[in-house]
């Protein structure tokens, strides 16, 4: 019995030949240029490719990624008032010029009415800086998908819309970038108070910005009844810095467990926290110290570290901060031992205030 198989013309067509290998693109490409004059079809490709020029270079998105990435940065900063001299000219000698200085020369009241302008400003500038990303990421997609649409013709008939939009998208990234950058603080009244024939200088007052306080999560351990925790700045300040650390026990379980907390200051990154209670969770929080010249801090690290198992231990009640001297010419270690405090007989015990440990 013989069997014949018509209108597929399988008799016609040669294996060999590359037109029977065009991939997808490559098919969709010749059915779109079938749908265009020649000329046309130039001037589409041209005008495809522009786009594509401009979404593979200046809207990418590893671009867009790595803007995302700096938001989030800037959403941890802390924002701090610069103070500097509006004019200072090469060589002057005058001491008024000097930040410390002018820092005692400023009205307070007035300096703290600055402030507020400066953490409105700071919170007006990251809300703008989000709302422009948001501009750019949409805008990518929306011309991502001008560009996979299948027929040519819109794309042609809207290019002067187009146009328009590569070039508010530009603007966006240009003020975006411009914006990344903490700006001046404008100044409505002055500041200093008449003090007589004084020679006092401008004064112009500028957001500054320092990189978050992380813990080091590589470095930070618990063991069986105390921690060890470490903590960094990405970008190293030129001056020492102070830091405040917080602590307490999660789930505390009885009334004296509660007592398991406290802030420490610390002017060092490392710090151990003593005798904890075994096979139990603490949170830890760092933060810098509070600055007369602060205007935002929105952010602060914490870490949860769980402490290992050990014997049933006697739950502690006081906090008492010790320093261990350390070798000679060294560092000294800072350390905080929770340790009980004794009470009168048939009376709870009371918790010791917490002072800050003393450099030696």
């Amino acid at each position: 019995m013989n069997f014949q198989v018509t209108g597929l013309g399988l008799d016609k067509m040669k294996l060999d030949s590359p037109q029977s290998f065009l991939d997808m693109e490559e098919v969709e490409e010749v059915e779109e240029q079938q749908l265009l004059e020649p000329e046309a079809w130039r001037t589409y490709t041209e005008r495809r490719n522009v786009l594509r020029e401009f979404l593979s270079t200046d809207l990418s998105p590893h671009l867009l990624k790595r803007h995302h990435a700096r938001m989030q940065l800037l959403k941890k900063c802390s924002y701090y008032i610069e103070i500097l001299p509006k004019h200072l000219a090469l060589g002057d000698q005058n001491p008024l010029v000097l930040p410390s200085a002018m820092v005692q020369l400023i009205d307070p009241w007035k300096f703290q009415r600055m402030k507020k302008v400066g953490t409105a400003q700071t919170k007006i500038q990251l809300l703008l800086l989000g709302h422009l990303l948001e501009q750019l990421d949409r805008g990518r997609a929306e011309l991502d998908a001008l560009l996979e649409s299948p027929d040519p013709r819109p794309f042609l008939a809207g290019w002067g819309l187009v146009e328009q939009q590569l070039a508010d998208l530009s603007a966006v990234m240009d003020n975006f970038l411009a914006m990344m950058v903490p700006g001046r603080l404008h100044i409505k009244h002055r500041l200093v108070s008449d003090i007589g024939a004084t020679k006092i200088p401008h004064i112009r007052l500028m957001l500054s910005t320092k990189m978050p306080v992380m813990f080091d999560r590589k470095e930070s351990v618990a063991h069986q009844d105390w921690v060890s925790l470490r903590w960094f700045v990405t970008v190293q300040p030129a001056a020492p810095e102070q830091f405040e650390l917080r602590f307490k026990l999660l789930e505390p379980r009885t009334q004296q467990e509660c007592a398991q907390c406290g802030l420490v200051p610390v002017a060092a990154c490392t710090f151990d926290v003593h005798n904890l209670l075994p096979n139990r969770i603490y949170k830890f929080t760092i933060k810098r110290a509070e600055s007369y010249t602060l205007v935002y801090e929105p952010w602060r690290d914490s870490l949860t570290l769980q402490t290992s198992q050990g014997p049933r231990a006697t739950p502690s009640h006081g906090l008492t901060l010790q320093t261990s001297p350390g070798a000679r010419g060294a560092t000294p270690s800072h350390s905080l031992t929770l340790q009980a405090s004794p009470g009168p007989p048939g009376a709870g015990h009371t918790q010791p205030p917490l002072t800050a440990p003393s450099e030696r």
